[in-house]
């Protein structure tokens, strides 16, 4: 086998181990008869909403098991085609063998961050916030680079984008906007990119081209429907309303039908202004704070196993989980990973899936990487 057909099995067969990892393979063989099993029995419909449930559970598993498999029996056939090609001295056969298995790594890549997708609730919308952290105008310019940038990921994967809440800054840039992004495993794709985000640059805002460092932070929730109970106490909530201030002056109205509401126990803020009625941006932010208190609570499970729960509260330096950097060189580098890219112009233009899918891939192995800051 040429290096380069071996370097494709070896990235065919990663990728597959890694969807059978998150699978838990034996397990869901088992779930997947058992799930068979049950949707042919007549009375399942008896209880619709246990139905739909166990029908969305069934497709799922039955696609992501269906891929392994397809993707195994096709890299075989490939490897038998060149096998054959090589044997016989075809140079055309070899020659079409390696392509079909460079499609089939490629391939492998990507339904690999499909089956990653496995959380309960990835397959839903998701809200991302973006905060600027201290800084002034520096910091605001960047948070509105990134508001920007998901913006633009999110059109990449064909998303509806909607600005649900929007703060502008001082001189330039936002203190604050919440994206809300409609479409399949919305969530299941931003979630990882909860986290301070830090850029390096000569400042467009000083006047002596002194490099500064900025930070912002980024905050990403999913979706919740009745389907995910999440109890909210009345008392606790602190609600204000407010005149909505927006970008460009679409959002702008003359009445306080903004609405923001701090859960007292936690500190949680969420607010909406996307709306001229008082009443639908209380229902938004109501909404938001149930998918943000759901959220916690996904978080607070998910790391009671590995101990490392912690708010990210602090939008500074020492917090960031990546840094772009574009003076005097130019680096993306991801500090939970070590993904990064030499081409920060595209990242900022929304190329971000390297990145989540080796976040991904690193909250199902659980292996950590020693990674160094970038200056």
């Amino acid at each position: 086998m040429r290096a380069e057909g071996q370097a494709n099995i070896d990235r065919i067969e990663a990728a597959l181990a890694l969807v059978r990892q998150s699978l838990d393979w034996d397990r869901a063989l088992r779930r997947l008869d058992e799930l068979n099993a049950r949707v042919q029995d007549p009375t399942l419909w008896d209880n619709p909403k246990e139905a739909q449930a166990i029908s969305r559970e069934q497709k799922l598993l039955e696609s992501a098991v269906d891929t392994v498999n397809t993707i195994s029996s096709e890299m075989a056939d490939a490897i038998e085609f060149i096998e054959m090609g090589e044997a016989e001295g075809e140079d055309d056969i070899v020659t079409d063998g390696l392509a079909s298995l460079q499609k089939l790594a490629d391939r492998a890549d990507a339904d690999k961050v499909q089956a990653l997708l496995s959380g309960e609730a990835d397959g839903n919308d998701t809200y991302i916030e973006i905060h600027a952290g201290a800084g002034g105008t520096e910091s605001q310019d960047w948070a509105e680079m990134l508001q920007r940038m998901y913006t633009r990921w999110a059109e990449r994967r064909g998303y509806k984008v909607e600005l649900v809440d929007y703060h502008s800054g001082d001189q330039a840039g936002i203190k604050s906007a919440t994206l809300l992004v409609k479409g399949e495993n919305a969530y299941g794709y931003a979630k990882t990119e909860s986290g301070v985000h830090r850029l390096v640059r000569i400042s467009p805002y000083d006047s002596s081209a002194r490099r500064h460092t900025s930070f912002s932070s980024i905050w990403v929730y999913p979706v919740i429907d009745d389907d995910f109970e999440v109890e909210i106490n009345e008392g606790d909530l602190k609600i204000d309303t407010y005149r909505a201030s927006g970008a460009g002056g679409q959002h702008v109205n003359t009445t306080d039908s903004a609405v923001r509401i701090t859960h007292q126990p936690t500190g949680i803020v969420v607010a909406s202004q996307n709306d001229r009625s008082q009443h639908k941006n209380r229902a938004t932010a109501m909404n938001m704070l149930k998918a943000r208190l759901f959220e916690r609570e996904m978080a607070e499970r998910e790391a009671a196993a590995s101990g490392e729960y912690q708010e990210k509260s602090d939008i500074g330096w020492g917090h960031q989980i990546r840094s772009y950097v574009l003076q005097p060189y130019q680096m993306v580098k991801d500090l939970r990973t070590g993904e990064t890219s030499s081409s920060p112009d595209n990242v900022l233009d929304g190329e971000l899936d390297p990145f989540i899918s080796a976040a991904l891939a690193q909250r199902v192995t659980g292996e950590t990487v020693e990674v160094e800051d970038v200056e």
